[in-house]
């Protein structure tokens, strides 16, 4: 009981702790409410050594416990509580535990279960709470597990989730596959396979999934350098969409997506597999769309108990869809450069000249990736024209790698070493050796002057 009470002591001064700044009555209402708000958004070392997060309502509940009863109203009610589970089933469901830790507690129901005891088995939660009383859940090597919290989007297009998978080899490389499921439906809104893990692909399957499927209020990606590109964040600032990324080496919140990619490996490409793959990318495209729009998107999810499409379709208000306009701006990149005084811009290898009142100053360069012949200029968000190109030494971004590797050039049929050998050992039966001819006057059998010198 010391016990306890001492860890209902640590929680009220750990709550007194943190609001004792911010319930001072010296401060106004809105004041309070800053303090509060702060106090709300950021984590906190907790009474039981881990970090924790206390929302505003509960703080203000707090203030108001103490401004009514002091110190003793921040200390809970102790828990009295009568264990339904009998001692002896949970300590033979912790044997079976340390007997195979690599048993789930789901898995240890089912077997306290068919053990036909009178007594109703403990649900997998009870055994979960009672291992990790017990430090039992843990891996086979010690590290504790991942914990994932369960989410679901209010509403499509309210959160989209996006990743990359790394695939099959096709035509000699690598293939990645580039996609985005809504998180309310688990519809495959925008996907595309490509022979490269960059921004150009990624902005692919994203474009086409936003002309399809409408503009998402969020999207929640993790930290991979194609995701943390500066023309994502630029796309989703033109669209008004706002990317959010996941902490590093914390995947909460892409389950559902790396749930996807098990049923992609599981139902596509085990089929693609025994077909003998596909031929090239853009077969492999074509026969993804097909499957993903002609069974996936049809079949019911094993957790919604409904298929993507009808639960995508079923909302009241379907998400916007972009104009052509805004599409094409959105997918624009751009760049910031200095006008130097001949009221020129370099941008990789290329010379533009612009409008000579804006020598000195830095503007903003848009243009497509794949054209660098035509570069529109923007000072403070206005246009300026467009840059005259002056020098084009470079026509494609440097990121923008194209899809597919150039084809090798025809074998000449040319051996260079072997000509080198063929022209030393024709040099050499050639060469005379004086050394070896025989003297004037001699007789051919007669010794030269190097095999006389050689006695």
């Amino acid at each position: 009981m010391d016990d306890r009470h001492d860890h209902r002591q640590a929680i009220a001064l750990f709550r007194y702790a943190l609001i004792r700044e911010a319930a001072d009555p010296a401060l106004s209402p809105r004041e309070r409410g800053e303090l509060v708000r702060a106090l709300a958004e950021r984590d906190h070392a907790g009474p039981g050594g881990g970090r924790v997060r206390v929302s505003r309502p509960t703080l203000d509940r707090w203030i108001r416990a103490w401004r009514a009863g002091g110190f003793p109203a921040l200390v809970p009610d102790p828990r009295v509580g009568v264990p339904r589970t009998p001692a002896e089933v949970l300590e033979l469901a912790a044997a079976l535990k340390r007997e195979a830790p690599g048993r789930t507690a789901a898995q240890i129901a089912v077997i306290l279960a068919e053990l036909g005891d009178p007594t109703p088995s403990p649900t997998s939660r009870t055994l979960q709470r009672h291992f990790a009383r017990l430090g039992l859940n843990r891996h086979p090597d010690g590290r504790p597990p991942r914990a994932f919290g369960r989410f679901q989007a209010e509403r499509p297009g309210a959160l989209w989730t996006g990743d990359a998978l790394h695939g099959p080899v096709i035509s000699g490389r690598k293939a990645y596959l580039f996609c985005f499921i809504d998180d309310h439906s688990r519809l495959a809104t925008g996907y595309r396979w490509g022979a490269s893990e960059d921004t150009v692909r990624l902005e692919a399957a994203l474009r086409s999934g936003l002309a399809a499927r409408g503009v998402p209020d969020r999207i929640y990606v993790d930290n991979g350098s194609a995701f943390c590109s500066r023309e994502l964040l630029r796309a989703c600032a033109v669209l008004g969409v706002r990317l959010v990324h996941s902490r590093p080496g914390e995947p909460q919140g892409r389950g559902k997506i790396e749930r996807f990619f098990r049923t992609v490996r599981e139902q596509f490409l085990v089929e693609l597999d025994a077909r003998g793959g596909a031929s090239d990318l853009a077969e492999c495209n074509r026969l993804f769309a097909a499957w993903v729009e002609g069974d996936y998107h049809h079949r019911a999810h094993r957790e919604t108990g409904q298929p993507p499409l009808a639960r995508f379709t079923a909302g009241d208000t379907p998400p916007r869809l972009p104009t052509p306009a805004e599409l094409h701006e959105a997918f624009l990149w751009s760049e910031h450069r200095q006008v130097t005084k001949t009221a020129t811009v370099s941008l990789h290898a290329n010379t533009y000249e612009v409008d000579p009142a804006l020598v000195g100053a830095t503007v903003e360069l848009v243009f497509d990736p794949f054209d660098l012949t035509q570069v529109e200029v923007r000072y403070q968000g206005r246009p300026m024209g467009l840059g005259v190109p002056h020098r084009i030494g470079r026509h494609v971004h440097p990121k923008a790698r194209p899809e597919t590797a150039p084809a090798p050039a025809p074998a000449t049929g040319i051996d260079y070493l072997t000509l080198v050998q063929t022209r030393l050992a024709q040099t050499t039966r050639r060469r005379i050796s004086y050394l070896d001819l025989p003297l004037p006057g001699l007789e051919p059998d007669q010794p030269t002057t190097h095999e006389q010198e050689q006695r």
